[in-house]
């Protein structure tokens, strides 16, 4: 799997490329939340740049792939270590936040989608209080 420094752009970026992921199906809509919220500006990446991680995440999940095909989308193992690669408080707030935007870009968020909502807030100790309040804030 690709490394990329912990809490930058492009961790932050990998995460979402996650959720755009996870439930197997590409959505245009996602793209056009990205850019409608100008999530590049807000990570600090290019569009292009963005893509590039989003193809990198691609790649690295295919190259996991099982002899049949099979990939594990909310396989723990990998998803933790992604969401190790962020850990200051104030970007796993934006980041939770954004990706709950994307999965509610389609106007309907996913059984695998909210399952990795779920354990990534879990994971990182963060409740949808926390989110209305430390959003609030700013």
């Amino acid at each position: 799997m690709k490394k990329y420094a912990p809490n930058s752009p492009e961790a932050l970026a990998r995460i979402l490329a996650m959720f755009m992921i996870t439930d197997g199906n590409m959505d245009p809509r996602e793209i056009e939340t990205l850019e409608n919220l100008h999530v590049y500006e807000l990570l600090g990446l290019s569009r292009k740049d963005f893509i590039k991680v989003l193809v990198d995440y691609c790649d690295d999940i295919s190259d996991e792939a099982e002899e049949d095909g099979t990939i594990h989308l909310l396989a723990s193992e990998r998803t933790n270590v992604i969401l190790d690669g962020v850990s200051e408080r104030n970007k796993r707030v934006i980041c939770c936040a954004l990706a709950l935007d994307i999965c509610k870009s389609d106007n309907t968020i996913s059984d695998p989608e909210m399952l990795l909502l779920r354990h990534m807030m879990h994971y990182w100790h963060i409740t949808l209080d926390d989110l209305q309040a430390e959003l609030a804030k700013n």
